[in-house]
């Protein structure tokens, strides 16, 4: 029975908005990254099946194919096939998922699963002229709103959770902090391929504090938790994963670091908009046959502290396995590369710690979440 590994994964330094990486072409932020997976692996370009690729705001500077420019900008040869995937935050998890269906199905042998997104250049929003433009008024009536806004939702989580300012203050200087942490370590440099100069993450805030945050005014809601601190970094970056199955790979003396072991997409109340973790998790762990004390690292994506924090409370899972790292609220969210950055992050913590399981989930537009369990091999 065919399967779906991952030989190797890389990710370019999360660069902050207007930082190092704000010049870079989105297109060429995705060559660099598929040229240095082509040249850690030995990879011969022309025999991949295909590139699947995820961008979330698919305007301006990320208009028309992304991928497929890529290609060319990675001057891999016109055979190759590549399309773009837009499943909100997750849209290069999802990459990850539909290479993993294409190979175990016999579809394809060799799939480069990735995404980018350039906060910079391609501000999110840009695809609409004025917000919620893209909701008829039947669709808000049906929820009794006026609109659809994460910022809300976080609020909303925070306070049906009954999270704090200063609990979602502390996790977000736990995210720095471990970031920082993490880079010292030299946890991420064997997953990094500079560029633009920029060789580490670039939002990583050292010394912060709790006074320091207490100052910063709150976004959505006037007597609200929510605030540029304890929410994610609006970003750019790229990441890419090389997937294909154990036959092919043992066939090419490549030696992989996991498997893919199971992996969902579940959907959740769209106003609140942000706790599919919770149910995507559930789900993956039912159909995977795991249990949550099996998982020994957890990826949860940051978009604001609340999320991580309500699906800790829910799942049961411990503190010291959620996002080890750090995590977006330290280093940043590239919206349709922090797929792939986060499930390079987790596979090269598994080989590196020796962590049989792990998972990891995001919040997405629309009360979605992906849920991917990969297995160390």
């Amino acid at each position: 029975m065919r399967d779906a590994v991952i030989v190797d994964a890389v990710r370019t330094p999360i660069g902050r908005r207007n930082g190092a990486l704000s010049e870079v072409h989105p297109v060429n932020l995705s060559a660099h990254v598929l040229t240095a997976l082509a040249e850690r692996t030995g990879l011969d370009p022309a025999t991949v099946d295909d590139v699947q690729w995820g961008c979330v705001s698919q305007v301006g500077a990320q208009a028309g194919i992304v991928s497929r420019s890529a290609v060319f900008a990675a001057g891999w040869p016109e055979t190759v096939p590549a399309t773009t995937i837009n499943r909100a935050c997750g849209s290069s998890q999802q990459s990850v998922s539909f290479a993993a269906g294409s190979v175990i199905s016999g579809q394809a042998d060799v799939v480069i699963a990735g995404g980018v997104e350039s906060m910079s250049q391609v501000p999110m929003g840009s695809a609409v002229k004025t917000p919620n433009e893209n909701y008829p008024a039947e669709v808000l009536e049906r929820f009794g709103v006026s609109g659809f806004s994460q910022g809300i939702g976080a609020e909303m989580i925070a306070e049906k959770w009954g999270f704090s300012r200063t609990q979602l203050d502390e996790f977000a200087l736990r995210s720095h902090e471990l970031s920082a942490a993490a880079t010292d370590a030299g946890a991420f440099d064997r997953q990094l391929a500079p560029l633009a100069g920029l060789t580490t993450d670039e939002g990583i805030r050292r010394g912060g504090s709790l006074e320091s945050l207490a100052k910063l005014k709150t976004v959505f809601k006037e007597d609200g938790v929510i605030h540029a601190g304890n929410s994610s970094q609006i970003s750019d970056g790229a990441g890419a994963l090389l997937v294909t199955t154990s036959e092919y790979a043992a066939a090419q003396g490549w030696a992989p670091l996991a498997r893919i072991h199971t992996a969902v997409v579940a959907a959740d109340d769209p106003v609140v908009m942000l706790t599919g973790p919770i149910p995507a998790t559930e789900k993956a762990l039912k159909r995977s046959g795991l249990s949550i004390d099996d998982i020994g690292a957890f990826e949860i994506n940051e978009a604001f502290a609340p999320v991580p924090l309500a699906w800790l409370a829910e799942t049961g899972a411990k503190l010291d396995r959620l996002n080890p790292l750090g995590g977006a609220i330290g280093v940043g969210h590239p919206l349709g590369g922090s797929g792939a950055i986060l499930m390079t992050r987790l596979v090269h913590h598994m080989r590196d710690n020796g962590i049989r399981y792990g998972l990891q989930s995001m919040c997405e537009a629309g009360g979605m979440a992906n849920a991917t369990i990969l297995e160390l091999l």
